[in-house]
């Protein structure tokens, strides 16, 4: 039997033995932040600096990840490997040029924690007022690139972010799947004592049979989002705001409760936007797999003429994923579509197909081409439900 002297030595031994591991990965870590130095050089004499956003690379870091799962034999999970990788991918963007990134504040909102969990925490995230603020903070090149809810799995599109692609003629350069867990902060440590609840309207409304069946006497107040909730939840006994669970801590809140949006499996969309770009794209040496093209366009008034542009699309074999018509603003009664196909609408195999799109539409817009997006969860937070 081990004695605990000898369980201790046991002990230091592998702390040792990690210390030595650690060294050596810090070691490769800078070999790697080496390498991406020298990958940013070559990108600067390629003179692609000038395409905002072409440090982000979603396409090279989806095959990075995949190239990683296939490598991967030892005891770590592949979403633990991604998130380690994911803030690797971050500082090497941070050493190859300072990146800027505008999303919908303030800090601590869903868009926040989506741009964190996505991008990494090495860039420099940037709190805007609204959405139409992301949007001319990235087209006043104020921001390199900028984070927008699209469509929410419950609730559908994000209209106002359709229309905004209509003022701006930004590129969308990646997606990612957010899901969305709301909980119940407090400076109580009851429920009994709660009686008004902040939040947005969008968790409110997500919340709400919870809230009848738990808080059916508190006054619910809509505010302009999950964070000024907390906030509030923050200065007056009594509240308590629905918002993101990393909240808590920061604010001094208790947790009340967890994963209190009525449908579980809620999931937002998000979109990273960025300035159209100035040169031609590189040739790319691997294939863009996995693909999504979102378009824009308008058709001729007159009978059928949607219907040519979804027959074209078939007959090429295209699978088309969303269709959703926006009013045109100053024009009573004409419609623009968008729409999002399993492809890569820029490959040049597919330029036929793209040319007689254009040529049954008045208007023909690409939004942008990139690889299928991921879906960031934490499955750890339904240990708390």
């Amino acid at each position: 039997m081990n004695t605990t002297q000898d369980l201790r030595a046991r002990l230091l031994s592998l702390r040792d033995e990690i210390d030595a591991s650690d060294r050596e990965l810090l070691r490769l870590l800078n070999q790697r932040a080496l390498l991406s130095l020298k990958v940013g050089q070559v990108k600067a004499a390629m003179a692609e600096e000038k395409s905002p956003g072409a440090i982000f690379d979603p396409q090279r870091e989806r095959q990075v990840l995949d190239n990683l799962a296939t490598w991967n034999t030892g005891l770590l999970p592949q979403r633990h490997i991604e998130n380690i990788w994911r803030e690797i991918f971050s500082s090497s963007r941070a050493l190859q040029r300072p990146l800027r990134v505008a999303y919908l504040g303030p800090e601590g909102t869903f868009s926040h924690h989506a741009a964190l969990e996505f991008l990494g925490a090495s860039l420099d995230f940037s709190a805007q007022a609204d959405l139409p603020d992301v949007f001319r903070a990235v087209h006043e090149h104020r921001c390199d690139m900028g984070i927008v809810p699209l469509e929410n799995s419950l609730q559908g599109s994000v209209g106002q972010v359709l229309d905004l692609f209509l003022e701006y003629e930004l590129d969308i350069q990646a997606e990612v799947y957010y899901r969305i867990n709301h909980s119940l902060l407090s400076l109580e440590r009851s429920l009994a004592n709660v009686h008004t609840v902040y939040s947005h309207s969008q968790p409110l409304a997500q919340c709400g049979a919870w809230l009848r069946a738990n808080l059916p006497q508190a006054r619910l107040v809509p505010l302009e989002s999950t964070t000024a909730a907390a906030r509030g939840a923050a200065q007056e006994p009594g509240t308590a705001a629905i918002a993101h669970r990393n909240l808590a801590d920061p604010l001094h809140l208790h947790l009340l409760s967890t994963q209190i949006q009525d449908a579980p499996n809620n999931w937002t969309r998000f979109a990273v936007i960025r300035q159209l770009p100035t040169l031609p794209a590189q040739e790319k040496k691997y294939p863009l797999e996995d693909a999504v093209s979102s378009l824009l366009f308008t058709l001729p008034d007159k009978a059928g003429a949607l219907a040519a542009v979804l027959d074209a699309l078939a007959r090429a074999g295209l699978n088309m994923r969303k269709l959703e018509s926006r009013p045109l603003r100053m024009e009573h009664w004409k419609y623009v579509f968008f729409a999002d196909l399993e492809c890569d609408l820029k490959n040049p195999h597919l330029a036929p197909v793209l040319e007689e799109v254009r040529g049954l539409c008045t208007h023909c817009r690409i939004l942008g081409v990139y690889p299928a997006g991921p879906r960031l969860d934490r499955p750890e937070e339904a240990l708390h439900a």
